[in-house]
């Protein structure tokens, strides 16, 4: 069960800063790479929250005991 909680707790916190980058790039805070399509679209803001939130739960239950 330890493997699980591991791999649960890499790939939400991979998820909380892929989606931070996301929601970032659609609020055209971050500008990188400067030819995205993302830029400024609202729909990524959105997009970036949600999957931010997800990782969020997903690291927190890897860390429920």
């Amino acid at each position: 069960m330890g493997a699980l909680k591991g791999m649960m707790t890499i790939v939400g916190v991979a998820m909380i800063l892929v989606g931070g980058l996301w929601a970032l790039q659609g609020l055209d805070i971050v500008r990188w790479p400067a030819s995205s399509f993302m830029l400024g679209d609202t729909v990524w803001t959105r997009n970036g929250v949600v999957t931010m939130v997800v990782g969020a739960v997903l690291v927190w239950f890897a860390r429920k005991k």
